[in-house]
């Protein structure tokens, strides 16, 4: 991996207060490394941290990304309820969820216009509204 990824990584750690083990290092320059923001699962994380030669198991995989949305870097986009997408992409935004490839992507937040919600119950507040559009290809 470019140490210019790596870099970018570490320093992205810094900013969620994270220690970087050699993990995490290596699963942060795939997701920020080149300053893009990406959408990924557990699997494909773990599959692009194989393709690097870096020995990172899935399960490890898994808790680097909990730890990551823990301290406020990245935030988890869940679809269906047994599908999560973990988004680099912090601001509030919505997402559009392609049905055949089974991929998530940006949608445009200037977009999207919510002009009423319902009722809370008493004693709530909203913390956060997520919207994934789902689409199939016609």
């Amino acid at each position: 991996m470019l140490d210019q990824a790596l870099q970018r990584g570490t320093d992205w750690l810094a900013k969620g207060g994270l220690r970087p083990t050699r993990q995490r290092v290596v699963l942060a320059g795939l997701l920020v490394g080149d300053g893009i923001d990406r959408h990924v699962t557990a699997e494909s994380l773990f599959a692009a941290s194989n393709d690097t030669g870096e020995g990172v198991s899935l399960a490890t995989v898994y808790n680097t990304l909990r730890a990551f949305c823990e301290a406020g870097l990245m935030q988890e986009v869940v679809v269906d309820g047994s599908k999560s997408y973990f988004d680099t992409r912090m601001d509030d935004h919505p997402h559009f969820y392609w049905e055949d490839t089974a991929e998530l992507t940006d949608a445009r937040a200037d977009q999207l216009e919510i002009t009423r919600l319902p009722d809370l119950p008493a004693g709530t507040e909203i913390s956060k509204v997520d919207v994934v559009i789902r689409l199939r290809r016609v």
